[in-house]
């Protein structure tokens, strides 16, 4: 038996969507109550059981499932970073990870986590997954603090020699609807071509970026969750990973692809970014993924206009979800 939790969300669904293309329904689903659009996301998937995240910590926790599973998932968190209720943060992003990972451990259940990019901070301090470098991160938000401390308390009780942590940069692609505005700018720059015809993108405060040449390492989904159950299937494979495609791609080109796939003459309008995110935005991302190719994980990037004219052209377009 397979756990994802989180597993009605965007890379949750899209994981239980890979793992039943590989032949896998053994899964427990686990998640808070489902949306409507998470309620879609696994209407077209396969699994053993849906339960709600609190049932399923009171039954892990009694030994209900000893001996049954071989692999917990455990992508489910509130990933807001406009999340300003740190006790929320620190009770369903900390504790329960922590709590997941002990037992996990002690049973001999392979315990991927993730984490997020997010703990990188503005990135002054660099993309290293290296270890040592994890103390001196400064995540711009709640969310990402919260996914810090999880990272910190693994490093000091010393289990990240036993699990993986996985930290997704800007990942994109089918079954994010349920994100409301935490969608990527594929899914909303898309939307707003179909309604308005051009799309808008913040203006540059920074000399050394052009307006909306601001850059972040775009990772597709269905890479993304290669990745992720790569890591799952090695054991020997531990500590934290960057789960990302290593090359950071400005927000012009990203949605120059999204018009390309529309066979459109890209329309971009700049405006100024507000006032709540100045101090707090990310102007470069890139994942060093180094550490993950040394230890054996040769999972394909997708590049970026074949992706996002996959994820424009057969699902944005035809309102599919993964798996349908």
């Amino acid at each position: 038996m397979i756990v994802v939790t989180g597993a009605a969300g965007f890379i949750g669904s899209a994981l239980v969507w890979r793992l039943n293309a590989r032949g896998w329904t053994d899964i427990v689903c686990v998640d808070t109550p489902a949306s409507a659009e998470g309620n879609a996301n696994l209407a077209p998937l396969r699994y053993r059981a849906y339960l709600q995240h609190e049932d399923f910590r009171a039954r892990f926790r009694a030994g209900k499932y000893d001996g049954q599973i071989t692999a917990i998932y455990h992508l489910g968190a509130c990933s807001s970073t406009t999340e300003t209720n740190w006790a929320y943060l620190l009770s369903n992003n900390v504790e329960y990870s922590q709590e997941l990972c002990t037992l996990s451990l002690a049973r001999g259940i392979r315990f991927v986590h993730a984490s997020s990019a997010a703990t990188y901070g503005d990135g002054s301090r660099g993309y290293s997954d290296d270890h040592a470098s994890t103390p001196s991160l400064e995540p711009l938000n709640l969310y990402g603090r919260s996914k810090q401390e999880f990272d910190l308390w693994a490093l000091a009780e010393g289990h990240l020699d036993r699990i993986a942590a996985v930290k997704y940069f800007n990942v994109y692609g089918p079954n994010e609807w349920d994100k409301g505005d935490m969608r990527s700018m594929v899914c909303k720059g898309y939307e707003q071509i179909v309604q308005t015809g051009l799309v808008k993108l913040f203006k540059s405060d920074r000399p050394e970026y052009t307006d909306g040449g601001q850059m972040r390492d775009f990772v597709y989904v269905k890479d993304a969750v290669d990745m992720t159950l790569w890591l799952g299937e090695h054991a020997e494979a531990n500590g934290i990973f960057n789960v990302g495609t290593g090359e950071a791609v400005s927000w012009n080109r990203l949605i120059g692809a999204i018009f390309l796939a529309l066979g459109r003459e890209p329309n971009i309008e700049y405006v100024d970014m507000p006032a709540q995110l100045k101090g707090k935005y990310q102007y470069f991302t890139q994942a060093e993924m180094a550490k993950l190719r040394a230890a054996g994980c040769d999972v394909a990037i997708t590049p970026l206009e074949d992706a996002v004219r996959d994820y424009v052209r057969n699902y944005l377009m035809t309102g599919k979800r993964l798996g349908a």
